[in-house]
């Protein structure tokens, strides 16, 4: 599957002018497009306990706007009114393979930054109100037509409704409007005000996210993972400490102490802060944690089942990363976790960590090398990998 771009736009040309930078509109981009769920499948999902879903309805209560969170049952959706409400369902591509090749199209974009695919369904005029995200969305409209209404006005932290469950912008007046219909697709930076309705029913957009850490998440892992491996134990000492004229007083000396006790602590090398970054960006929900097989297999019992397999795949649920090493070993990453491999196994390592599904042809030749063994073994005993068959 591959994006067209407007105008012989090349994928370096968005990068360059539009990635993060302000939205575009790509009439035709995904061409052919046949969503592969329709709106009773969804719905379906949308009942199933492990999947996160919600409805939005406008003038649905004694607010403006209510939400109501799933897993629903079968009736809820009979209760709905005729117009104004969205059906909302995150990470359809965890769970159904067709929606994740969609994915298949953003290969100009490191998978790492990938974080999921929402579908919705909206009766007509349904929306989610006017609002922004914190992240990067390529909005591909799959059927019916929605008119996506946007402004690029900054918004302040606190300018939503209050005592809403939805942070929605209580005023919004659009610079730019476009009408979206099947095989279309808008991209917004983050923090572009949108407001996106239906026009007549059936419409579904597919809702391409990216996962994009906020600060405070990042530093407090970050200094987490320093204490879990590299703080000694240890207390605080004042060896050279001279009397003091006010016992109540935090000296300037006391000061440039705990100064440099905490620098040497929280020092680290550029290596050691890759490596944690590799573990840190590849965690995955708290709700979609892969879980080790209750049966594994030896190295040689896998390596001859996957012999007489077409492909080995990748659990949708797993997130996949490498980073080249400067010592000799470089690492992949899944969920979280790091396995080192030797630099001279580079083109597998691109193998596994770049493709999604491993064909026999090319998966075959690695097979004769210990290493590679042993880590496919691994993975597919963690639950990261999975045959073709299965």
């Amino acid at each position: 599957m591959e994006l067209i771009f407007p105008d012989r736009m090349t994928a370096a040309d968005f990068l360059r002018s539009y990635w993060q930078k302000k939205p575009l509109l790509l009439p035709g981009a995904v061409r052919d497009f046949n969503c592969p769920l329709g709106p009773e499948e969804l719905a379906g999902l949308a009942c199933e306990p492990e999947i996160e879903s919600r409805i939005v309805i406008q003038n649905g209560g004694h607010r403006p706007w209510e939400v109501r969170y799933g897993p629903f049952k079968e009736a809820s959706f009979a209760r709905l009114p005729a117009s104004h409400w969205t059906l909302l369902v995150q990470d359809v591509d965890k769970h159904v393979d067709e929606v994740g090749t969609l994915l298949d199209a953003f290969t100009f974009l490191p998978d790492w930054r990938l974080d999921d695919i929402m579908i919705s369904y909206a009766a007509d005029q349904g929306s989610v109100g006017p609002h922004i995200d914190e992240y990067d969305v390529f909005l591909l409209q799959a059927s019916g037509r929605r008119r996506w209404r946007i402004h690029t006005r900054p918004v302040p932290e606190s300018d939503y409704i209050p005592e809403l469950q939805l942070r929605i912008l209580p005023e919004f007046e659009a610079q730019q409007e476009w009408l979206l219909e099947p095989g279309d697709m808008l991209y917004l930076p983050p923090r572009v005000a949108h407001w996106g309705i239906a026009e007549g029913d059936d419409c579904m957009t597919c809702s391409i996210g990216f996962r994009a850490p906020d600060y405070h998440e990042m530093a407090a892992d970050w200094c987490d993972d320093i204490i879990r491996r590299q703080v000694p134990e240890g207390r605080y000492t004042d060896g050279e400490l001279k009397p003091q004229s006010h016992r109540g007083e935090i000296t300037r000396e006391s000061l440039s102490n705990v100064d440099r006790l905490l620098e040497s602590l929280l020092q680290q090398d550029e290596a050691s802060r890759a490596r944690w970054f590799g573990r840190f960006i590849t965690e995955p929900k708290p709700h979609l944690q892969v879980s080790p097989r209750s049966e594994t297999l030896t190295e040689a019992d896998f390596t001859r089942r996957c012999m007489r397999q077409p492909a080995l795949l990748r659990n949708n649920w797993s997130r996949f990363a490498y980073i080249r090493g400067d010592s000799g070993v470089d690492y992949l990453y899944s969920n979280g976790q790091e396995y080192p491999l030797p630099a001279e196994l580079g083109g597998f390592l691109t193998l596994i960590g770049d493709h999604r599904r491993l064909a026999q042809d090319r998966l075959h030749p690695w097979l004769d090398i210990p290493d590679c063994r042993t880590l496919l073994t691994r993975l597919y005993n963690a639950g990261h990998l999975r045959f073709d068959d299965e």
